[in-house]
């Protein structure tokens, strides 16, 4: 490898429902930037899509369990501390204002792995000009803790959880520490700016985009026009900023009103068995399938035989919240049209009959209406399903999208040196 090096702070690579973090890497490197991977975790799925066996960058994977691992962190951690005791006392300070404010043993973990970064991989590497972390929380605090011990600057990739999850006055130091900001949504790209007002440091939305060769809808079993029993699909996972409750509930008025459908919902999560004991509450159970999570490939085999996708994120009791779920841009992509919630920046990919449909959150008897009518008023059906491919193709064109973040990168981060 020859050349600088973008170092990339990941939580866990390659994770399955994180394909635009792998297909961001591939194309980078398609584009001639040189990649380093170093992961806070190792993979937890025994699968992975294509597009990480074509990924070429070195992976380097940093010790993951504060106590297991306490053996391995701290001698990097205390070879620091004597070699650079200015530095290391600076970092420890920053851990002490941050364990005061959360009382959270993380920070103290996030210290202990840049400390490792920096003495097992970056000291070694010159090369590695860079650091870019993808996601505001804990990579983010890596990448920061790293520079202040001697490593590079950073940059960090803001996406959802991580913004709305963090205490606010630490994600309001990471951006005014960090060389540059990217965030999935100009929603986002509010809030963080709103935070952080008198910050010089950049703030960018790019959209995550898809590959539209992949997701094009021009082979399945979709049938022109849909009937009974209709084919309604969800991917997410199972977890509260979901709103999979909702869609129940919708359903069960559904089949209430002598709609007769079934229900595939793909994906795991922590409230899969809560989700489970409300499919049987409702008497879902003979009209629903839940084969788990699936690799992409599988994925758009569902999207191809689908009538119609469904979401019903919201805002979790701890305040996370979606961005622009991927899935929503695929489905559009595919021809099939979706029902979604107002909520965060879902408006920007599902127009309010323009693109697809729109309810409040937590509204059951509204989303159970506007699946209906997607299913039922081909007039509609037909504009929200060309309207949304459209849409799709002129701003989530995820060749077009990473052409757009390199350059906003290589402008903002000089020592990458792009051509």
């Amino acid at each position: 490898m020859s050349g600088p090096v973008l170092g990339m702070i990941l939580k866990g690579y390659p994770r399955i429902s994180e394909s635009f973090i792998s297909n961001e890497i591939l194309l980078f490197e398609q584009m001639g930037l040189n990649i380093r991977i170093f992961s806070m975790r190792r993979p937890r799925e025994p699968f992975c899509h294509d597009s990480v066996r074509r990924i070429r960058a070195r992976v380097d994977y940093l010790p993951t369990e504060l106590f297991f691992d306490f053996p391995r962190l701290l001698p990097p951690a205390a070879f620091l501390a004597v070699r650079e005791p200015r530095r290391f006392l600076a970092a420890l300070r920053q851990a002490a204002v941050r364990f005061e404010r959360t009382r959270n043993l993380g920070t103290i973990k996030h210290l202990l792995q840049a400390a490792y970064l920096v003495n097992q991989y970056l000291r070694r590497s010159p090369e590695v000009v860079h650091l870019h972390a993808h996601f505001a929380h804990s990579p983010t605090s890596v990448a920061l803790f790293a520079g202040l011990l001697g490593g590079p600057d950073f940059s960090f990739t803001a996406h959802a959880k991580d913004i709305y999850t963090s205490d606010p006055g630490q994600l309001r130091e990471k951006i005014n520490l960090a060389s540059l900001v990217i965030t999935c949504t100009e929603y986002n790209k509010r809030f963080l700016r709103r935070l952080a007002p008198d910050s010089a440091t950049p703030i960018h939305c790019v959209y995550h985009g898809i590959d539209l060769g992949l997701f094009n809808g021009a082979a399945g079993e979709r049938r022109t026009t849909p009937r009974p029993p209709y084919r309604i699909l969800s991917v997410a996972r199972l977890t509260a900023k979901k709103g999979i409750p909702t869609i129940l509930q919708a359903l069960a008025i559904l089949r209430d009103q002598g709609i007769d459908f079934e229900y595939t919902l793909i994906g795991d999560g922590d409230d899969r068995e809560t989700i489970f004991r409300l499919m049987a509450k409702l008497g879902l159970l003979d009209r629903c399938r839940w084969p788990g999570t699936m690799a992409h490939d599988r994925v758009i085999g569902e999207f191809a035989r689908a009538d119609l996708f469904v979401l019903g994120c919201e805002v979790a009791p701890d305040g996370d919240r979606d961005g622009i779920p991927n899935v929503l841009v695929e489905s559009l992509a595919m021809g099939l049209p979706a029902a979604a919630t107002r909520v965060s920046a879902l408006p920007e990919i599902v127009r309010d009959g323009d693109t697809g449909l729109l309810v409040p959150p937590g509204d059951p008897p509204a989303l159970a209406t506007a699946m209906r009518r997607l299913l039922s008023d081909k007039t509609l059906r037909d504009r929200v399903i060309g309207r949304g491919r459209r849409l799709v193709h002129a701003d989530f064109d995820n060749r077009q999208l990473i052409r757009q973040l390199a350059a906003i990168s290589c402008r903002n981060i000089p020592a990458l040196n792009c051509a």
